[in-house]
This record gives C-alpha cells, sequence and structure tokens, in this order.
C-alpha cells in the first residue's frame, strides 16, 4: 500500500514506558499503604489514559481526581528515568522522512512532548496529539480527523500505527487503515488491523523502509 502519511501511537508503540508508569503507580500505593504491583499488571492497564489506567490499578472505590493529580504528579518526576524508544524506532522516524508524520496517544498532552522532546523524536512529528487535546480521545475519530486536516493528507493514504484496539477503533472510525504493533502492551480485542509488525524492523519492511 503506499501511504503518504504515517500516525503513530506512542506507549507500546514508539516507546518503552512501562518501567516509569510502574514507578509512579507504586509510589502512589505506597502512599495509600497498598503492595506494589507488577510491571507486568501495569501493562495490561496502559492504553486508555491516565484516568483508567489509575483505577485499574487502584482498588475500588479508592479512585479520586485528588489521586489522579498525585499520580501524574509523581509520573512527571519519572517521565524519562528509563523510558527510551523502542529498538530501531528512531531509525525507522529518520528513514520515513519527508513524508508527513503524527502522534495520537491518549496520554496528556503536555506530558508526551515532554518524553518525546526529552528522548530527540518530537523533531519528526508535524504535529502530536494528546489525549487532553480535545474532549474526546481515541477510540473517538476527533484526533486523527484533526491531525488528516493539519497534514491534509487524504484518509485512505494514511496508517495510523498501533499497539492497542483503541488504536484500530479510532482508526476504523475515521476512515484510514491501521497496522497492529505485536511488540507494544495492548491487544486487538476482536478487531481486525488492516496490517500486522511483529517487530520495528517487519513495520519498515512493510512502509517499504527497511534496510
Amino acid at each position: 500500500m503506499d501511504f503518504q502519511a504515517f500516525i503513530f501511537d506512542l506507549d507500546g508503540t514508539l516507546i518503552d514506558s512501562l518501567p516509569d508508569l510502574t514507578i509512579a503507580a507504586n509510589e502512589l500505593r505506597g502512599e495509600l499503604g497498598l503492595p506494589p504491583v507488577s510491571a507486568g499488571r501495569v501493562r495490561t492497564c496502559i492504553g486508555d489514559g491516565s484516568r483508567l489506567l489509575l483505577q485499574r490499578l487502584l482498588p475500588e472505590g479508592l479512585f479520586s481526581e485528588t489521586r489522579l493529580a498525585r499520580f501524574l504528579a509523581i509520573y512527571r518526576q519519572h517521565l524519562t528515568d528509563s523510558t527510551l524508544p523502542f529498538d530501531g524506532v528512531p531509525e525507522l522516524l529518520v528513514r520515513l522522512q519527508p513524508r508527513p508524520l503524527a502522534v495520537v496517544t491518549n496520554k496528556p498532552d503536555r506530558m508526551a512532548h515532554e518524553i518525546l522532546q526529552r528522548l530527540d523524536l518530537a523533531r519528526h512529528f508535524r504535529i502530536i496529539v494528546g489525549g487532553d487535546s480535545f474532549p474526546e480521545k481515541k477510540p473517538h475519530p476527533r484526533p486523527i480527523h484533526e491531525v488528516l486536516r493539519v497534514l491534509d493528507i487524504p484518509p485512505e493514504r494514511t496508517l495510523m500505527i498501533g499497539d492497542h484496539h483503541t488504536d484500530l477503533r479510532a482508526a476504523k472510525a475515521a476512515g484510514i487503515k491501521s497496522c497492529f504493533c505485536g511488540w507494544g502492551y495492548g491487544h486487538e480485542d476482536g478487531e481486525t488491523p488492516d496490517l500486522r509488525a511483529a517487530s520495528v524492523a517487519e513495520l519498515a519492511d512493510l512502509m517499504g523502509v527497511g534496510p
């Protein structure tokens, strides 16, 4: 398929943020007198934004807006302690130039920008859309529609790349093709992507920019 533009998810697609999210979750749980959870448990909760992440990681009845704010404050202190791009991602983004690239994530906008800046990845993207950039986030199509408007690329020439069913559903709702990334944290949850890639190298081959 000849795509003109590519939209990437962030966590579990471009970057491995699991270690720092686990640290933040367990610091908050410790403040509440709760035992730590494993990285494997945190992994299953990523993909739907910070609110649902924390709701899933706290016992029923303990979630509150104050605790969400505290979790985000803790996480901000650890944004890139251990977070790194997945192997091959920086090289892939270079090889995709000069085609327009974008990020659509459910992570808060400010954090997404800051992480991408710190990892020297932000320069590759024409637009970065966070989970609080609009009232709606993935799987709603609005963030993708906004990217298409800014990039001025037809939907049929655009590919969404992500590791979670929210990415696949958002792509379908926006009328664009999707590629599921098998190296991430999420699952397809019954959705059928147009393409699948088990590794960044395989994704590069699908995009026609493999070594």
